[in-house]
């Protein structure tokens, strides 16, 4: 495997995210009992060039953030698969959003995870995580509400080891989630993270069509491969 790769800031694009943390993951290469968990839509792009590169199946976790009304890109919360909730206190707190808010926001996200789970999956049953090591990937980590649903959601899964990794996060969000999993894996963790996207040359939003060509590509390695 190549040595461990600095990361350019910015980083090129969710591509080179990727390339670079693979170099990070190398002790995880073909290890039957890894796998590769995805947070669509902007994880896909940097998961499945760690897949490839380290020869690990890909597939996803379904995960919404619940923005706050009027403010959708701060997160007030986190929904996943298996009925997972987080919600966010301080965000909770300082935009004085009632439960009534809260839930018609948690409904309208369901909804759409709903959705992403047929349009993606399809009929492809979902991958069991238990005594596996599973690494979570996103493209960046704001407040952190997010990857804290998905880490919960994988944990009840009862998996052997839970590691993050993600390309840039913000460095008190990447503290408290390195306290609820194995490991993470974050190369640029800037003092004022300000967005995600800032840390990006191309930061472009990643279709459903790209999620399902990236997919369904690393599915048919993996079946191919198959005994």
């Amino acid at each position: 495997m190549p040595q461990e790769a600095p990361i350019p800031v910015p980083i090129p694009d969710r591509i080179a995210a990727g390339q670079i943390l693979a170099t990070r993951l190398s002790t995880y290469a073909r290890r039957p009992d890894a796998i590769v968990l995805a947070l669509p839509r902007g994880g896909v792009p940097v998961a499945y060039q760690i897949a490839e590169a380290l020869g690990l199946h890909l597939d996803l976790l379904l995960v919404r953030k619940l923005g706050v009304p009027g403010h959708s890109e701060l997160a007030m919360g986190a929904i996943a698969s298996g009925g997972v909730r987080v919600m966010n206190r301080d965000v909770l707190a300082y935009a004085g959003v009632d439960q009534a808010r809260i839930e018609a926001v948690a409904a309208r996200e369901g909804a759409e995870l709903q959705r992403r789970a047929q349009v993606y999956r399809g009929r492809r049953p979902l991958p069991p995580l238990r005594d596996r090591q599973v690494i979570l990937v996103d493209d960046g980590v704001a407040t952190g509400a997010t990857m804290q649903a998905a880490v919960q959601a994988v944990r009840q899964q009862g998996p052997a080891r839970i590691v993050i990794a993600v390309p840039v996060a913000a460095p008190e969000s990447a503290a408290q989630l390195r306290t609820q999993v194995d490991e993470l894996i974050c190369p640029c963790e800037p003092p004022l993270l300000m967005a995600i996207g800032h840390w990006y040359v191309d930061f472009g939003q990643t279709s459903d069509d790209e999620v399902i060509e990236l997919l369904q590509r690393a599915w048919q390695r993996e079946d191919a491969a198959e005994p």
